[in-house]
């Protein structure tokens, strides 16, 4: 593969380094003075700039990354892990925002303590945290692929360069002034994308060419993917929004509950055409170069483009990087602290906010343990969705039907599915059974199970 020659990777670095010291500056300049700052902006973010965050955090570098990468592989019907997101943003502003913002809670788990109590909200945190941590090393992974295409490193190296910048750059500001900078963020990431999509479109002359050559079902509803993964993913994805830490935490950032819905209509809205472009991005690499690692679908264009353009894109790719990083961080950061730190230690204003930044240190380099683990990006986005499906079900559970109050059902239907998605996950999907509806499933048969074991106790000690 080709790679950007010692001269145009140089240049293209100090552009990026410029950009991150502008940013991160920003960041610092933004950035609040209280914990209320640091966690939700103090309730002043507008209703626009929540849905740029929510759609960007959701739709990070592990999107952009692993969609052409399946795209690759299984056609254009890879866009539809794009696709499923946006109608889950439609269901959530439909059904779920508006009660979720008037718990006054900006935890998902803290939601769902007013049901069923301390101890489903502690499990709900280390469910969520552990589903952080995956994304976040899917975000390294992701961004390494571009740093490796930029510079010719290794992966693990380019992990370490990212972790490391990325985790300075988000222990500084908080929701406040990342709601700000993902503005500036996004902006690149978006036009980073669409510079890539034209370029890749000027080297195969169109699309024409590529439907001619490759086989059809690259261009076909449901690819090599299959109906059923698809379903899987929409309903994961479904599942993943409703219950998401960073999605719940820039929800309740914003002035009011119509505000809230209104920025996830319009998350909806943004998905659609970015998804669209990176799948045609995935099978024009595949037309292109039909014989390299699928990891650099995209990231290979960036070989091909002059040094400006090939700057740009490259800060467009990163800033995806450092979106993903921040959200994901900030999530694991409040539930670890407002879950754990803040009931045990009852701390004043001015520690916690030292000890906050303190955590967001170690939450940013934690998921370098991992760093010479390199999955399919797709699939560990997915079984990280996956795993917060669960919480998803019983926080619908919490609101929508009350009859199902038991606190050790609850318990019992997290901790069983979390241990046996983790399992099919490893095992690579055994009897061909996505993880994603091993995640859906088991907590509700779990609770039902249990509510009728529950009815029928109830029943027997009234006849006794």
């Amino acid at each position: 593969m080709t790679l950007i020659n010692h001269g145009a990777s140089i240049i293209i670095l100090t552009v990026v380094a410029i950009y991150i010291l502008v940013t991160a500056y920003l960041s610092y300049k933004w950035s609040g003075s209280s914990n209320s700052d640091f966690m939700q902006g103090s309730k002043g973010i507008s209703y626009f700039v929540v849905a740029v965050m929510i759609f960007s955090n959701y739709n990070g570098i592990m999107a952009v990354i692993g969609t052409p990468q399946r795209a690759f592989t299984s056609g254009i019907a890879a866009s539809w892990s794009m696709f499923a997101a946006a109608i889950g943003f439609f269901l959530y502003g439909c059904f779920f925002v508006k009660k979720l913002y008037n718990t006054g809670s900006f935890t998902i788990s803290g939601a769902i303590r007013k049901k069923y109590g301390r101890s489903t909200q502690l499990l709900v945190s280390l469910i969520m945290i552990y589903a952080m941590l995956m994304l976040n090393l899917n975000t390294y992974i992701s961004g390494a692929s571009v740093l490796h295409e930029i510079l010719n490193t290794n992966l693990p190296l380019s992990m370490l360069l990212i972790a490391i910048v990325s985790t300075i750059y988000f222990s500084i500001g908080g929701m406040k002034s990342i709601s700000k900078t993902t503005m500036v963020h996004t902006f690149m990431k978006y036009l980073g994308v669409i510079i890539i999509l034209v370029v890749a479109l000027m080297m195969t002359h169109g699309i024409h060419p590529i439907v001619a050559k490759l086989p059809k079902f690259y261009f076909s509803a449901t690819g090599k993917i299959g109906s059923a993964t698809i379903i899987g993913w929409i309903l994961t994805s479904i599942g993943a929004i409703f219950s998401t830490q960073t999605i719940a935490q820039a929800i309740s950032s914003t002035k009011s509950a119509k505000d809230a819905q209104k920025a996830s209509f319009w998350a909806a809205i943004l998905v659609i055409p970015f998804g669209i472009a990176l799948g045609i991005i995935g099978v024009s690499a595949k037309y292109l170069f039909p014989t390299m690692n699928n990891l650099y679908a995209l990231p290979v264009f960036l070989s091909h483009m002059n040094t400006f353009w090939a700057s740009l894109s490259s800060i467009g790719l990163l800033a995806g990087v450092f979106i993903g990083v921040s959200s994901c961080g900030l999530a694991i950061v409040a539930l670890i602290v407002n879950d754990f730190y803040v009931p045990h230690w009852d701390p004043k204003p001015q520690q916690q906010l030292k000890v906050t930044h303190i955590i967001s240190i170690v939450v940013g380099l934690l998921p370098l343990i991992f760093m010479f683990y390199t999955p399919n990006i797709l699939a560990l986005s997915f079984f990280a969705k996956a795993l917060r499906v669960s919480i998803a079900i019983v926080a619908v559970m919490a609101f929508y039907l009350p009859v199902f109050n038991s606190t050790k059902v609850a318990n019992s239907a997290l901790i069983i599915t979390t241990i046996l998605t983790s399992i099919w996950y490893i095992l690579g999907n055994p009897l061909g059974i996505d993880d994603t509806y091993v995640a859906i499933f088991t907590p509700l048969i779990i609770m039902v199970i249990g509510q009728l074991i529950s009815k029928t106790s109830h029943h027997q000690d009234i006849g006794e």
